[in-house]
């Protein structure tokens, strides 16, 4: 059974800790990106998400935001993925992102979501 409590790493050395999971699935904890990421001013930023039941679900799938926490923009990610069981035991997640940046006018929405 996949629970997301503890610390997750990526590939690309991104730090995700879910240090609160609750009953009803909803969790909380901290996301760092890793040395692969280009901005420097980038910290530790607080995230929100939730999982489904895993008494129903053995490999749930679940969604998390980030709201980064930087010094001059304003940015917000969101994960969508599954937690998977492998053959030994291993948790691994699988997910993908889209990171939106403030616009400074509608005009220039278009390149505001990566």
């Amino acid at each position: 059974q996949c629970l997301l409590s503890g610390s997750w790493r990526s590939d690309t050395g991104c730090r995700m800790v879910v240090s609160i999971l609750r009953k009803d699935g909803s969790f909380s904890g901290s996301y760092l990106p890793g040395p692969a990421t280009s901005d420097s001013e980038i910290l530790t930023s607080p995230l929100e998400g939730s999982q489904q039941d895993t008494a129903l679900v053995p490999q749930p799938t679940f969604s998390f935001t980030v709201h980064w926490q930087l010094r001059e923009t304003a940015r917000t990610t969101v994960f969508l993925g599954q937690c998977y069981v492998g053959t030994k035991g291993e948790e691994t997640l699988h997910a993908l992102w889209l990171l939106r940046e403030a616009a400074e006018s509608p005009n220039e929405d278009w390149k505001a979501t990566r």
